[in-house]
């Protein structure tokens, strides 16, 4: 995104703005993005300034999370999750995999995305492939998610008319909830 300084700094602000209960140490954040630790220091140091994040400290340890309380929380959460966040990484790492017609995060992060906050914490994140994809591809792009994410990716694949013709409790649950269609970009 050209508003924002490096790329590193778009996933940054998108892992601790798109999970307001999410407090991470600095490595940590540097784990989770591979951004260097020095980096993440100055990141996090513009995003106090700013008002963006707060932080806390235990011992020798800082304690990083979103400021739910910023006037700019909720529109900045928005963006960044869309442009860095778990839609951005899943589409990158999926879009050349054959077969997949269509993808869904579906579950407690959508439902967290479209405003209905659940009452647990985010544990995993629920992915619906519509299609017939290469699954050794699949694993590899989806373990690669895990990694970049910093929690667990849970698939499942279903053929490419399940949304309009499916029936059982799975389906109606599934569709009876928010959904996020991933843009998956196409060769």
């Amino acid at each position: 995104m050209p508003i924002l300084r490096s790329q590193q700094q778009g996933e940054i602000l998108a892992l601790l703005l798109g999970d307001p209960d999410l407090e991470l140490s600095l490595t940590e954040i540097s784990s989770r993005t591979g951004a260097p630790h020095a980096s993440v220091y100055r990141e996090v140091e513009r995003g106090t300034r700013a008002g963006l994040l707060t932080w806390r400290k235990i011992g020798n340890t800082r304690l990083v999370r979103a400021n739910t309380a910023s006037p700019y929380y909720q529109g900045l959460a928005e963006v960044l999750t869309r442009a860095f966040g778990p839609p951005a990484v899943l589409a990158d790492l999926m879009s050349d995999i054959p077969g997949i017609d269509a993808a869904y995060i579906y579950g407690s992060w959508a439902a967290n995305h479209a405003g209905q906050p659940s009452k647990r914490p985010i544990g995993d994140i629920d992915v619906l492939i519509l299609g017939d994809p290469d699954r050794d591809e699949l694993y590899v792009a989806l373990t690669a998610a895990e990694e970049r994410l910093g929690r667990p990716v849970q698939a499942t694949i279903r053929d490419p008319s399940w949304l309009e013709s499916g029936t059982g409790a799975f389906h109606d649950t599934v569709i009876s909830r928010p959904m996020l269609q991933l843009t998956l970009a196409r060769p």
